[in-house]
């Protein structure tokens, strides 16, 4: 296993706001003291070029010169573009290695799956998976499948993506709930809302689905979104996975055996080191045993 990390992801923060520098601090000493074996490298940020397949110059430049906070849950922190950029790096590296048949996640901050093409929400800046996906396609890679399974609805990677036709993507996701989309498929888009405190095998049931369809895609690269707040003990959600669950889908992305890269999203518990070692730790076990 490959983590993409950069310590100067937990430079920024807001007082009180969950997407908080803890994250990152209390899964890298976690997952260095279990896994002695797996390789760190630090991440290349993301090009102009790069970020310019996603998202239009005037995204770029508007989060380049911030100066005010882009809605309530996403300050203009300074630096962001710089942080933004060092993470949609980590998701293209991710990706990179996973053509490589290299397992890779990337363990930073900000998130991306709610930037639209053009506006900053939800946390974040850039969708570093969408960047990843097109970068990809633009070096090679025929189809790429993306699975979602934050407890929030990727409606920025769908913003981006829809109706591509070498990308499949699918979103499991709580709804009603941020930021209220969602709720039809359509074209290459597979949306799959699950309502608050949906019984937990239905919920990981659809999730399953999801990933069904991406597999009968036939994607050369599968990436996730690997967002951690569909946990039962998460504060800004409803729903009721537990870490098993989590182990779960990574079991399930080895034996899709798919080339496959997973890229952190969401996830605000205190556990958040524990369920994404319980994810990554399933997603290995094979090659581990080997």
């Amino acid at each position: 296993m490959i983590i993409f990390y950069d310590p100067r992801c937990v430079e920024y923060s807001q007082a009180g706001h969950p997407e908080r520098p803890a994250r990152i601090r209390g899964t890298v000493p976690l997952l260095r003291s279990r896994h002695g074996d797996w390789e760190w490298r630090t991440p290349t940020a993301a090009t102009e070029e790069m970020l310019l397949r996603a998202h239009s110059r005037h995204q770029l430049d508007r989060i380049r010169a911030a100066t005010q906070d882009f809605d309530a849950d996403t300050a203009a922190h300074p630096g962001i573009y710089e942080h933004a950029a060092r993470a949609a790096g980590a998701a293209i590296d991710v990706a990179r290695e996973a053509v490589k048949g290299n397992r890779a996640f990337s363990l930073m901050r900000p998130p991306g799956h709610h930037a639209t093409r053009d506006r900053a929400m939800g946390f974040c800046y850039f969708s570093n998976v969408a960047v990843a996906a097109l970068d990809a396609l633009a070096n090679g890679a025929e189809r790429v499948g993306i699975w979602d399974f934050d407890a929030h609805h990727g409606n920025g990677t769908e913003d981006i993506v829809a109706n591509n036709p070498r990308i499949a993507f699918a979103s499991i996701h709580q709804f009603p709930g941020y930021p209220g989309t969602g709720t039809r498929s359509f074209s290459n888009i597979h949306n799959f809302p699950v309502a608050p405190l949906t019984p937990r095998a239905k919920h990981v049931g659809e999730v399953r689905r999801g990933l069904d369809e991406l597999v009968a895609f036939k994607p050369d690269l599968l990436l996730v979104s690997a967002g951690f707040d569909a946990y039962a003990g998460d504060p800004i959600t409803q729903m009721t996975l537990e870490v098993e669950d989590f182990a779960a889908f990574g079991k399930w992305l080895r034996e899709t055996n798919i080339p496959a890269g997973a890229i952190l999203e969401g996830g605000y518990s205190n556990e958040l080191p524990e369920l994404v070692d319980a994810f990554l730790t399933r997603w290995i076990e094979r090659s581990v045993a080997r």
